[in-house]
């Protein structure tokens, strides 16, 4: 049974109703139940690209999600590279939660970050001690192994439905369920 720990999705119940939440899928990063927790909403991608917010970046076009709606004001990284981004954090098996973010811009400028490897958040998702279990006893989230695959997935639309459907034919039908039941 997978529990609150690093590395781990939160799934979107797919009638959550939060502008923030409704059908998001959110890499834990960090959870300790006497503090609380904090993650990335993986799949909304922000209306701004990295070199809009960061004038450093000099290449176009690098996707920013946004990270949840905490602190909208920075920029945290995940990513694949401990041999080149150095301080980070492991938060699962290959996966990596920030690190020494001037190398990371000279390096992106350099050429020398595959892309594919790394993602940028504006905010991020935070929940106070205790919270994250309430919304779980609510059932407003399903909970799934950390998928490489899905944290780094370019097709961010996907992402939610692909989630789901990742749990097996239970939740599989969910992924097509209606926003709001009321107007199917």
């Amino acid at each position: 049974m997978v529990s609150l720990s690093p590395g781990i999705l939160l799934i979107a119940d797919p009638f959550l109703k939060d502008p923030n939440f409704a059908r998001t899928v959110v890499l834990l990063c960090e959870h300790q139940a006497n503090k609380g927790s904090f993650g990335f909403v993986l799949n909304k991608r922000f209306d701004q690209c990295l070199n809009d917010l960061i004038p450093d970046i000099l290449i176009p076009n690098i996707p920013v999600y946004y990270g949840g709606p905490v602190q909208i004001d920075t920029i945290h990284f995940i990513h694949q590279q401990p041999e080149l981004i150095k301080g980070g954090f492991e938060i699962q098996k290959g996966v990596y939660w920030g690190g020494e973010f001037d190398k990371v811009v000279h390096m992106i400028n350099a050429g020398k970050i595959d892309a594919n490897k790394i993602r940028f958040f504006i905010g991020y998702a935070g929940w106070s001690s205790g919270q994250l279990e309430n919304e779980l006893n609510e059932k407003s989230w399903i909970l799934s192994e950390g998928n490489k695959g899905l944290i780094f997935d370019e097709k961010d639309e996907n992402v939610w439905k692909q989630a789901l459907k990742n749990l097996g034919s239970n939740f599989a039908i969910m992924a097509n369920f209606p926003i709001d039941p009321l107007l199917n």
